[in-house]
């Protein structure tokens, strides 16, 4: 196995398999890695879920994490290159959602193939932010969040991984604070835009901003911030609902 392929294959927690029909890449959430959507399913119908592993986290411990959202992109556009034969959508939520976003604009640039849809939850559009408590934490602050977070995700706070965690949702914090595009661009492709109704980090009537970038669909689920690593049924039915508009035999590049 070349390096190229073993450092693309790095991104994804597992290869994506050569029968699904369409990919669901779900980028983790600020400080999380690809372990955060465990208890999704592998599969919904023919989509098939693919988490992606960011830099500096879990198998990917020893690398820096990622300064901003457009080095992401860069290399993350390039990385997946070679999975985008067939119908793709990328899903993020609350600060992942904004590299969903940015990974959509340098797959646009490069004249790549395009997402199918791109899913946002709980995060208002990238000219709005950077928006959320989080950005103006002290680092003790972020590690009450974290052994929260911890504790959501079934684990057991243990120092030495609290800190870890705080390293690595300190730098995807700055990362947010660093993203500021004066205009968005538009992109020529579907967005779900998901609100929470009892999300009480990112309003979702402050998401209103991502019809600038593209045409997007509003949908408000029931929940708190946290309720998507679930998998609830209601959002599983959203992504498959949207996924399922795409057209018979339509290609997936431009």
């Amino acid at each position: 196995m070349g390096e190229l392929t073993t450092r693309r294959q790095r991104w994804l927690l597992r290869e994506p398999s050569d029968n699904s029909a369409v990919r669901l890449f779900c980028i983790p959430y600020s400080g999380c890695g690809a372990s955060m959507y465990r208890k999704w399913p592998r599969y919904l119908g023919d989509i098939e879920v693919c988490a992606v592993q960011l830099p500096g986290r879990e198998n990917r411990l020893r690398e820096q994490p990622y300064g901003t959202y457009e080095e992401l992109a860069d290399d993350f556009a390039e990385a997946l290159l070679p999975y985008l034969d067939r119908p793709f959508a990328f899903f993020g939520h609350c600060g992942s959602a904004l590299p969903g976003y940015e990974t959509s604009v340098r797959l646009l640039e490069r004249d790549y193939p395009l997402p199918a849809r791109l899913f946002v939850s709980s995060q208002v559009a990238p000219h709005q932010g950077p928006a959320g408590r989080f950005l103006h934490m002290a680092d003790e602050e972020l590690a009450v969040e974290v052994t929260e977070l911890i504790k959501e995700l079934g684990g057991k706070p243990v120092g030495d991984m609290v800190e870890l965690s705080v390293r690595i949702l300190r730098a995807d914090v700055d990362a947010n604070k660093r993203y500021r595009p004066l205009k968005p661009t538009a992109l020529p492709l579907p967005i779900t835009a998901l609100g929470w109704a009892q999300d009480t980090e990112v309003d979702y009537r402050l998401m209103d901003g991502w019809s600038d970038c593209g045409s997007t669909t509003f949908r408000l689920l029931e929940g708190p911030h946290y309720r998507f690593m679930e998998a609830p049924d209601e959002l599983m039915k959203v992504l498959v609902e949207d996924l399922s508009s795409i057209p018979e035999g339509r290609n997936h590049s431009r």
